[in-house]
């Protein structure tokens, strides 16, 4: 099933370059479908090289997009959506891929009457393997959910919550990415110190944490069910393991998510 209508991108970094990229790979738009504005000329024109067209302005973007899709960082909001309540295509649907931005303050941005579906992917859709979260805001439809799930479809998997979890959406895949390359340099660090090579231990950390990545999806059982098949009484993983638990893993891992959720709904106050 193809997307109907224009696809505008209001900021061209890395994430609206995947989707784009997801989107034309897989079919669900043909490349004169897709506009885009962003004031870097190098990123405008990598848009431009894929098919897209490009707009003169934001409003002009805003005005032509029946689905306008707001790719730029929170911090600059503002700026970026400034002006455009009064020129956007009022039967337009709005995608936000803005962390911690709420659709309410959107709103007060976009008109009272916007319909606004607030969406938090990560960074592994630039490899068409994200993970996003999906909340449709007031006033959507079906088929905008539906939109917005073949857009994100398109670049990974896709779960539709409510906007009051998408904080701790940012917490767990968001911000996940980052813990996972965390634990890649742990890994590879201890295993340099027990003699192997960096080259090899990078090599074999990433294709092991890789490997359980696609065991666990593609198994369909559980994390724990798993990690007791691997977990032979009296071996190796299973002293591994009990180190981690008395070192406080769990807590830790805890902490390190309510402190990711604590600060998105800091950004979104």
């Amino acid at each position: 099933m193809s997307l109907q209508g224009c696809i505008g991108f209001l900021g061209y970094g890395n994430m609206g370059s995947a989707i784009l990229e997801g989107l034309l790979g897989r079919g669900v738009i043909r490349a004169d479908q897709a506009m885009a504005y962003d004031p870097d000329p190098d990123r405008a024109r990598a848009a431009e090289q894929l098919g897209a067209r490009i707009a003169p302005s934001a409003g002009a973007l805003a005005a032509a997009a029946d689905t306008l899709v707001l790719a730029v960082k929170p911090q600059i909001m503002d700026p970026a959506l400034h002006g455009l309540a009064e020129v956007r295509k009022p039967t337009g649907l709005v995608i936000s891929i803005m962390a911690g931005i709420s659709i309410a303050r959107l709103q007060t941005r976009l008109g009272n009457g916007a319909r606004i579906v607030r969406v938090m992917p990560n960074t592994p859709a630039l490899v068409l393997a994200g993970a996003a979260g999906i909340a449709p805001g007031p006033g959507c439809t079906d088929a905008d959910a539906e939109t917005a799930r073949q857009i994100f479809d398109a670049v990974g998997v896709t779960e539709m919550v409510d906007e009051c979890d998408l904080d701790a959406v940012t917490a767990l895949s968001g911000s996940g990415p980052a813990y996972f390359f965390y634990l890649v340099e742990c890994l590879v660090n201890a295993a340099v110190a027990e003699g192997l090579a960096p080259d090899a231990a990078s090599r074999l950390a990433a294709q092991t944490l890789y490997g359980a990545g696609v065991l666990l999806r593609e198994s369909r059982e559980s994390a724990a069910t798993l990690r007791e098949r691997v977990s032979s009484k009296g071996g190796t993983t299973e002293a591994a393991l009990r180190r981690l638990y008395e070192g406080g893993f769990e807590n830790l891992v805890r902490e390190a998510v309510q402190a990711a959720a604590a600060r998105s709904r800091e950004l979104g106050a």
